[in-house]
């Protein structure tokens, strides 16, 4: 089992929905936390919100980054390895999404998607698994989504990023499970974080529909059931019903998805 009381985790996107959960129940759990995020003063505003309710744990230093270009993974891996406290835990949280056909979203914008969702994880795993690898001990947590499993139209480009991770996860564990080094991947449905107000571009946009908010999952709940995983070294984190239900029929009975129109 992953022991969070005093582990020192390292989560990115800590602003985001999932990251202000992530934040909140890992100060609870005892855990000291670097957090990082694009805007530095809105993470400290929310993080300062956390701390006036939260009064276990410590925050060991908030650190800005944009993880969207390789020196920003460098520099947030140095920054890290200044404070000389080994990272226990790394959180790859921060992501992006937009909607969109293939052909109707610019460019610039799938492209630095797939630098936030993909290429940045894949960065900071191999910066500080080496460490963790020197150690024999270490955990990294990668925040995919049930779109790793299920690409919808609309979501080719977000769909990618998440296969991609899912892909990757897989991989790293069976690379460094013989160093004592675990990895967990996870596989949310939509909750309700801003990722919901993503930007959407061209034709698919007029068309798209909004979820039922009875299906809109509560990003504490998704978070609770993520840091359970990672207490008992899941290499698999399905932390809400329809994720489950979703990827049971993917992988059992994929004609179902075209029949509640999925596919």
């Amino acid at each position: 089992m992953t022991n969070l009381d005093q582990a020192v985790v390292l989560i990115t996107g800590a602003a985001g929905g999932f990251g202000q959960q992530l934040t909140r129940q890992l100060l609870e759990a005892g855990s000291r936390l670097i957090l990082t995020d694009l805007d530095e003063a809105i993470l400290k505003e929310q993080t300062d919100a956390i701390l006036d309710e939260v009064k276990t744990g410590e925050i060991l230093a908030l650190l800005p980054s944009d993880l969207s270009e390789r020196t920003g993974c460098e520099v947030l891996y140095r920054q890290v390895k200044a404070l000389k406290i080994p990272v226990d835990i790394l959180i790859n949280n921060a992501g992006m999404g937009l909607f969109g056909r293939m052909d109707e979203v610019p460019y610039q914008k799938w492209e630095r998607l797939m630098e936030v969702n993909l290429l940045a994880p894949m960065r900071l795993s191999s910066l500080f698994v080496a460490d963790m690898i020197g150690r024999r001990s270490g955990h990294i947590v990668n925040i995919s989504s049930v779109a790793g499993w299920i690409a919808t139209a609309g979501m080719s480009h977000y769909a990618t990023s998440k296969f991609g991770l899912r892909g990757f996860s897989e991989g790293l564990l069976n690379e460094v499970k013989i160093y004592g080094v675990k990895v967990t991947a996870v596989y949310p449905f939509f909750s309700r974080t801003p990722i919901l107000q993503s930007e959407k571009y061209g034709t698919l946009a007029i068309e798209k529909r909004e979820l039922p908010e009875s299906l809109v999952t509560d990003p504490a709940d998704v978070m609770r059931e993520t840091i359970k995983g990672i207490i008992n070294n899941k290499p698999q984190v399905f932390p809400d019903r329809m994720a489950k239900i979703l990827c049971v029929l993917k992988r059992f009975f994929p004609p179902a998805l075209n029949w509640i129109g999925l596919l």
